[in-house]
């Protein structure tokens, strides 16, 4: 083993590893600043992505009282384009300024659609001060799993928090929606034969009913839809040609249908809580219903691999935020769910690099 001064490469390694793990919160925390300055979008210009300076952009962006630095988010661009975010283009000329770009990363923070959806309010979403102030707590998660972070910090639950701020609960449907339709169009060409034969369809947690509008768009042999969600949610969900609007709790009793449909929902609730959603799912269901959910799936194996880090990450947002002991599952721990609530058939499509869509068929 070679050794400089003392130190193996290997210990230096991994002291230089430590480092940058230390300073991590430089990655989201300049994400969260890119984001808010709208820079994605100014370089993205409709599609032209020119190479653009720090001052460039900033001369876009309009006039800033005092005036802006691009000196410093030159220093962010450079930082983020170090992750692959952004494109630095040196200089080809001794003291022009470098200039950025958007890489396909960088794209999905961009404004796009009729909609403007994109991934920049789900950055955005995840970064406020509430859920930041919970995240040096998480170490109480261990110490104490019956209260989660969220909870110490703020001293309600996040989905509370959320109703009692309804700008932090546009920001999160509006985090949910950019990350829900890419997702969709996946779910609706990938699994184009798990929607057959399905006239009546049960959406739990739909919200406002934006997917079971997509699904009886693309396949109109699904005629009714019911949106079940709280009463509060449901209440304020627009009206879609052939979807019913139901207030209630998944925990009680689900409205019947030929099949349920559910997105992102089992991840934040315990064994026990899913076991008994899953009841509820089963009992509301004829015979030969199916349960099609769509939630992140761990590997059973850890590796270095970005979709292990993101599902890994995402657990660990989960337990900090929204449930210390609600987690995202591999898919035998959803399997043996279903098993112990009745379900016989269960079958995994990977459509999706994070999301998972799991059958479950009684």
């Amino acid at each position: 083993m070679a050794t400089t001064g003392g130190l193996s490469e290997s210990s230096k390694s991994a002291r230089l590893a430590i480092m940058e793990l230390a300073n991590m919160i430089s990655v989201p925390m300049s994400l969260h600043a890119v984001v808010s300055l709208n820079v994605p979008d100014v370089i993205w210009a409709g599609g032209a992505n020119t190479p653009l300076s720090a001052a460039e952009i900033l001369s876009r962006l309009g006039h800033f009282h005092p005036p802006a630095d691009p000196d410093n988010l030159q220093r962010i661009l450079r930082m983020l384009a170090a992750y692959n975010v952004f494109r630095e283009h040196p200089p080809t000329i001794d003291g022009d300024p470098r200039k950025y770009s958007l890489t396909e990363i960088g794209q999905t923070l961009v404004a796009t659609g009729e909609d403007g959806l994109s991934y920049g309010p789900y950055v955005l979403q995840h970064h406020q001060d509430a859920l930041l102030r919970a995240w040096p707590l998480l170490h109480t998660a261990v110490k104490d799993p019956a209260v989660e972070p969220f909870v110490k910090a703020n001293g309600v639950s996040a989905y509370s928090y959320y109703g009692e701020n309804p700008e932090m609960n546009e920001l999160m449907q509006r985090a949910m929606s950019g990350v829900s339709v890419p997702f969709m169009e996946a779910v609706l060409d990938g699994y184009a034969e798990g929607f057959g034969g399905i006239r009546r369809l049960v959406d739990i947690g739909g919200s406002s009913g934006a997917c079971l509008k997509m699904i009886m768009e693309k396949y109109p042999n699904v005629e009714e839809g019911i949106n079940f969600d709280l009463p509060e949610v449901v209440g304020k969900a627009p009206n879609f040609p052939g979807i019913t609007h139901v207030g209630g709790d998944m925990f009680k009793s689900i409205p019947g249908g030929d099949a349920i449909f559910m997105k992102w929902v089992l991840t934040t609730w315990t064994d026990d809580e899913c076991k008994l959603v899953l009841k509820n799912c089963f009992n509301a269901l004829p015979v030969g219903g199916k349960l099609i959910a769509c939630e992140p799936v761990l590997p059973e194996e850890v590796d270095t691999s970005s979709r292990t880090r993101a599902l890994l990450e995402g657990d660990i947002f989960v337990m900090a935020i929204y449930r210390a002991k609600g987690k995202e599952r591999t898919e035998e721990e959803f399997r043996q769910l279903g098993r112990s609530t009745g379900f016989s058939n269960f079958r995994a499509f990977y459509l999706d690099h994070f999301y998972t869509l799991l059958e479950y068929q009684k």
